[in-house]
């Protein structure tokens, strides 16, 4: 592969719902840049971009592909994202490093919730991107009503650049409304052709208003365009080309993946359209001493790069993908790793068409390009030059909103799984693996069901380490509800040394987590064995009378009681302490606390009577509403115990367009009708 400078480069991502033909599309774009002879195809499992078992098992994308095309002059580095809305990380990290986009949409069915979810993502980005309607050859293909249908929900600086003819109701292939040519497709390939005749008052009329759009750039060409003068194609591309990448133009390209129908012109229009790394803003990054700095994508500057994607191959080891945010990279240079303040030396540099290796020895400011046995990388990482020691921002994933319990089939296998994940952990920082001390679960967390069977099937895969799914419990507190006191006296004699330990507490509801006071006159207890109280205390508190729950939100203040001047000891006032609790249980009403969460939940106006509905069969509370970016954004707070499905169950309330996030927000009091079925449950 050639070396190509930073204005010859475009990094595109490819996004779409599930299933419009992305994985389809990169297969297209090698056969018709000449890289492959045959195409793969998804349902065979033979595309480039989808080659792990866990992509041929399920039949589509779960992880970001690299799949760098040579066109022309350029080179165009393909980031093929999975459609699954629940691969929130691959997402996110990939549109950290591409400067422009081409959003699949299926014909068939028009813009789906997926083609939404990532226009809004690319729009909080100030990402550009180009259209491109797939499957345009199937039956009863309504292209005016799919045009209108985007610039409802997309936007309506949508703008046709090609449009769809063809002699009765079939696809026959496109014309070019910017160059005013026609592509039929003749059975084996798109081949110029002449503008039908009866087309032309039609395409005519959209060459205007692409035209109208190219004479509002300028004083200059608006003064050509009054006066009848022509524009040049040059001028043109040049002035469609800010307006794209400055969000004023999107342009809507049409065609068949599967045929090749509008490929080639997607390849040129990308090219002509889509800005190269060192266009729109510089990247922002912050140095040793913490003061921020804007980074230049241009070879003249030290060399520093961002790891948006890490896989873990068990042959190859730790593979890393890696955008040169400035500088150059060379095979052999030395880089600095500020994460973890050490030196390291690119021993391996590489492109990668899926997973077939295209070794390079040297890349310019702006391309990807893939190193790999750097163990100590992760995604997120920076790399930068020794003498140029900067950090770039992480990326800000949002919190995971599911929680499965997992065990291990072999309980052999139970230190196996903490390496495994910590290794997939490092291709996918999105998940969370955390062990719940109280209830000794194992806890994995993702954006919903499919995210973490992905995990699992990785890990099995790829460590031979299988789980089983276990119920997640709740992790609830006790407490009192009413003021109380206690007699504790501990007192014991059998030859020898004795104990004793008397003690009177009063117990009462506190906002504090534990307070420990005393009231103690005239040396009734010694200040000497204030502490075994209080530890006595803290030991009975961690398991509660009720259920076994740690007793939280508790002032215990103790204000009298007796000692032995021989016989009393520490021990005898720590378990008095636990005497005088239990005896104050009948006057201070223990009771049981469960987690409430704070959550945002995200949704279109059609849902929001349905969702505010469910949320209140869920002893759920609305604490308000408002509207960002075009949806309703809902503030609740709920039980914990009632959203452990939430993920699943919003995505069915919502048709796939709901979203949320989840924080804990405090304890509460659990109604007194649900506290005899936890205390039956836990007992068990």
């Amino acid at each position: 592969m050639k070396e190509y400078k930073t204005q010859a480069l475009r990094n595109i991502a490819l996004l779409g719902h599930q299933g419009s033909g992305k994985t389809s599309l990169t297969e297209s774009l090698l056969y018709v840049s000449g890289v492959l002879s045959k195409k793969g195809e998804v349902e065979k499992k033979s595309t480039k971009s989808d080659f792990l078992v866990e992509e041929h098992v399920r039949g589509s994308s779960m992880q970001t592909s690299l799949i760098p095309i040579e066109y022309g002059d350029c080179k165009l580095n393909f980031l093929d994202v999975p459609g699954n809305d629940e691969l929130v990380g691959e997402l996110y990290h990939a549109l950290e490093v591409v400067k422009g986009a081409v959003i699949l949409i299926d014909a068939t069915k028009g813009v789906e919730v997926g083609t939404e979810l990532v226009w809004q993502e690319i729009r909080k980005r100030h990402i550009p991107a180009v259209l491109f309607i797939n499957k345009m050859d199937k039956e009863n293909i309504d292209y005016e009503k799919l045009l209108e249908q985007i610039r409802e929900k997309l936007g309506k600086r949508a703008v046709p650049f090609t449009y769809p003819i063809g002699r009765k109701e079939d696809f026959e292939g496109f014309v070019n409304v910017v160059e005013m040519k026609a592509r039929i497709y003749n059975g084996v390939e798109c081949v110029d052709a002449e503008i039908w005749e009866e087309k032309m008052p039609k395409v005519a009329q959209l060459n205007e208003m692409i035209m109208e759009s190219v004479a509002e750039t300028s004083e200059e060409l608006l003064d050509k365009y009054l006066a009848g003068e022509k524009i040049s194609m040059e001028e043109v591309k040049k002035a469609l080309h800010d307006n794209v990448i400055h969000g004023e133009l999107t342009p809507v390209l049409v065609g068949s993946v599967i045929k090749n129908i509008g490929v080639e012109t997607m390849l040129k229009m990308l090219i002509d359209f889509s800005p190269s790394p060192d266009e729109l803003k510089e990247i922002e990054a912050q140095k040793e001493d913490g003061t921020s700095i804007s980074v230049k994508t241009i070879d003249e500057a030290p060399f520093s790069g961002f790891v948006f994607k890490t896989m873990v191959d068990p042959f190859v080891g730790t593979i890393s993908f890696i955008k040169i945010n400035s500088g150059t990279l060379k095979l052999g240079d030395e880089v600095y790793h500020p994460n973890v303040k050490e030196t390291l030396k690119i021993n391996a540099l590489m492109t990668l068409i899926g997973k077939d290796q295209i070794p390079i020895t040297m890349a310019h400011a702006g391309d990807i390009v893939v190193t790999t046995k750097l163990d100590s990388l992760k995604t997120g990482d920076t790399l930068c030059d020794p003498k140029f020691k900067i950090q770039f921002n992480k990326v800000i994933l949002p919190t995971p909103v599911i929680y499965k319990a997992i065990q291990p089939l072999d309980k052999n296998d139970e230190d196996k799984i903490s390496m495994a994940m910590t290794k997939l952990n490092t291709e996918d920082p999105s998940f969370d693996l955390r062990r719940n001390k109280e209830t000794g679960q194992l806890l994995i967390g993702g954006y919903g069901l499919s995210h973490i069977n992905y995990i699992i099937d990785r890990m099995k895969n790829l460590f031979k380490v299988q789980v089983e799914f276990q119920e997640q419990k709740i992790v609830y507190r006790e407490t009192i509800k009413k003021k109380g006191d206690g007699h504790g006296k501990h007192k014991k004699q059998s030859g020898g040394a004795g104990q004793y330990g008397e003690v009177y507490i009063r117990f009462e509801p506190t906002e504090e987590p534990f307070v420990f006071a005393q009231e103690v006159v005239g040396g009734a207890v010694p200040k000497g064995y204030f502490p075994a109280v209080e530890k006595g205390l803290i030991r009975t508190f961690e398991k509660g009378p009720l259920a076994g729950f740690p007793v939280i939100n508790v002032k215990a203040t103790l204000y009298d009681g007796s000692y032995h001047d021989v016989d009393s000891n520490e021990i005898s006032f720590v378990l008095a302490a636990d005497l005088a609790f239990k005896d104050a249980l009948d006057k201070i009403q223990p009771t049981i606390l469960e987690p409430i969460l704070s959550l945002k939940i995200k949704v279109k106006d059609a849902f929001v009577g349905d969702v505010m509905g469910d949320m209140n069969k869920r002893r759920g509370r609305i604490l308000g509403m408002e509207q960002i970016d075009g949806l309703t954004v809902i503030s609740a707070e709920a039980p914990e115990a009632e959203i452990v499905n939430y993920a699943i169950d919003l995505k069915a309330m919502t048709q796939g367009s709901g979203r949320f996030e989840r924080e804990f927000a405090r304890y509460e009091e659990v109604p007194q009708h649900i506290i005899p079925k936890i205390i039956e449950q836990y007992k068990k």
